[in-house]
């Protein structure tokens, strides 16, 4: 088929929408587990990401002698009521005729901020039951939250961002349907494999990172996440 202007001209937009997808989809993948893991190591095993981790790690903490069970006990409160937040954000946002995701992104910069900033500001944080440290913990869950509702409200097309179970899930049936033969190499399937496997590398890259940025600056090291989403949101508004 020639090449028309047109057809350029789609395939140049078509690259463009790629493109956007790439970064959204690697950066919010790579703040997701940075904040999941340096939140695990600062505040005593909590998961702000993966939230409902949280109910193993108090199955484990009630038989043994260990604490922090406050913050996990309010992790899925804390989490609901951010989704929540930003739900209604959403609709408010886009009976103004508004495009809600860049302002869902701000809102994770500003708690995500908080995060960091409260924590730094009061470590050391004491018990791990205490109220600075479940402060500081519910403000990495809120945040994590909001990163949630964004996978559903304002990327919904993408790979799940902050659980990485469902994106490796889908990616296993996807090969072994490939290798059956019961799927196309161009088709639904690989157009999946080319948004989930960027976002799982990139959430591990962040848990690394974020272990061992926690442990050299500890929550300081939250600059490196605002500053990935801070892009982001430039990005995703031109």
């Amino acid at each position: 088929m020639a090449r028309t202007p047109e057809t350029g001209a789609a395939q140049a937009d078509t690259r463009r929408a790629f493109d956007k997808d790439f970064y959204a989809g690697t950066g919010l993948a790579f703040v997701a587990g940075f904040v999941d893991a340096a939140a695990f190591i600062a505040l005593a095993g909590l998961f702000t990401a993966h939230v409902t981790g949280n109910f193993v790690m108090i199955g484990a903490e009630l038989v043994s002698t260990s604490s922090g069970v406050v913050a996990k006990l309010l992790a899925l409160p804390a989490f609901v009521l951010a989704v929540a937040g930003a739900r209604l954000l959403a609709l408010g946002l886009e009976r103004r005729g508004r495009a809600p995701l860049p302002w869902l992104l701000v809102l994770e910069v500003l708690l995500l901020a908080g995060f960091g900033l409260t924590g730094f500001a009061l470590t050391p944080l004491g018990s791990p039951d205490g109220v600075a440290a479940v402060s500081v913990g519910m403000l990495g869950v809120a945040a994590m939250g909001v990163q949630n509702a964004i996978g559903r409200l304002g990327l919904p097309h993408l790979a799940a961002t902050t659980v990485m179970t469902i994106n490796v899930t889908q990616a296993v049936i996807d090969l072994v349907d490939w290798a059956r033969g019961a799927v196309a190499l161009d088709g639904p399937a690989r157009l999946r494999m080319r948004r989930m496997l960027p976002a799982v590398l990139a959430f591990a890259l962040g848990a690394l990172a974020g272990a061992f940025g926690v442990a050299a600056w500890s929550f300081g090291c939250v600059a490196l996440p605002i500053a990935v989403l801070c892009g982001l949101t430039v990005l995703l508004r031109s």
